[in-house]
């Protein structure tokens, strides 16, 4: 670790391969706490290269625990977090919208690190149970249409490190690295990010894969669609910018989307929002990313007939139908 570290003070960088043993040494426990978070400090205050990301995702998918889902075709719509907004779960809501308006999804998800209440967090809250049970998963698939990926309990390395990043409180790589991780290994997937530097990261290396996806950046600096500004897209299809105008929506403040300081009120937005009870900023701010979502899965529809769908899928309770099924499988 004393030559990696000195490595990173002398702002040299890593290839693949190195990356991908460092974090499999990590996963092996090769290294003590105050190495990792050492490792993990001067990380924060340099830029990732392409390579890194690269070798670092390799080693987490090599080492994950397979959930068996491979015959579904699954969506998985996750941020990397870090964005500092303290939102409420909107990519979690979303997920159940994408549900209930009858797609497949495996949802990543973890407790929070960098903000109060991840998605893991607000899904126990509400009487979630994780699993990493192949057989309780496709059950959850098929009759929810969603299952639940709790990240620790398939990835290792993620949990050997989740007491110092909460200590450090503060985004770290595995913050990028979560989305690209999904060990279901989703066929789509709508990806949200905290900077454009990573963006174009993640655009590169998902180029490279046979995913259909859809990369999210809001101008503003929030990892999903949030309609307070703009926000950029990298597709299959290339890049977009979408104004709010040009989706048909104005502009929302800031606060109407806040409410993810603490689970209590995290839960208690998730409740009033799945049960069709949410302010319309918070509504359309959910349906706007399921949107994408189910644009994402069928490009050929417009986000118009997307957001139409979504808002369906809520309005009918489908997305709560698909909520409670899940709870009641536990």
């Amino acid at each position: 670790m004393k030559q990696i570290l000195n490595r990173l003070f002398e702002h040299k960088t890593f290839n693949s391969r190195e990356a991908k043993e460092i974090l499999t040494n990590i996963t092996t426990g090769k290294y003590n706490s105050s190495q990792m978070a050492a490792f993990m400090t001067a990380y924060c205050m340099r830029s990732m290269t392409v390579e890194e990301l690269q070798g670092f995702r390799d080693a987490m998918l090599d080492l994950c625990l397979d959930p068996q889902l491979g015959q579904y075709k699954l969506v998985d719509l996750c941020g990397t977090g870090g964005d500092g907004k303290d939102t409420f779960n909107i990519s979690t809501l979303a997920s159940f919208v994408v549900a209930g308006a009858g797609y497949q999804v495996a949802k990543h998800g973890n407790y929070g690190v960098s903000s109060g209440c991840g998605s893991s967090n607000v899904m126990e809250y509400l009487g979630c149970k994780f699993s990493n049970d192949p057989s309780f998963l496709q059950k959850s698939v098929e009759q929810a249409g969603i299952c639940f990926l709790h990240a620790p309990l398939f990835h290792s390395a993620m949990k050997n490190v989740a007491p110092i990043r909460k200590e450090l409180g503060v985004k770290t790589f595995f913050n990028m690295l979560g989305p690209m991780v999904n060990p279901a290994n989703p066929a789509y997937q709508v990806v949200g990010v905290f900077s454009l530097e990573i963006a174009r990261l993640y655009a590169y290396l998902y180029q490279k894969s046979d995913k259909q996806y859809t990369i999210i950046h809001a101008l503003d600096g929030y990892d999903e669609i949030s309609l307070t500004g703009s926000f950029k897209t990298f597709s299959n299809s290339g890049e977009q910018i979408y104004t709010l105008e040009k989706i048909g929506f104005e502009k929302i403040d800031a606060a109407a989307i806040g409410g993810g300081s603490t689970v209590e009120d995290s839960a208690k937005i998730f409740t009033e929002v799945i049960n069709g009870r949410g302010t319309r900023e918070q509504n359309n701010v959910v349906l706007a990313n399921a949107a994408l979502a189910i644009k994402t899965i069928c490009p050929e529809k417009s986000f118009a007939d997307s957001f139409y769908e979504a808002e369906e899928a809520l309005l009918s309770k489908k997305a709560l139908k698909s909520f409670n099924t899940l709870i009641s499988l536990n």
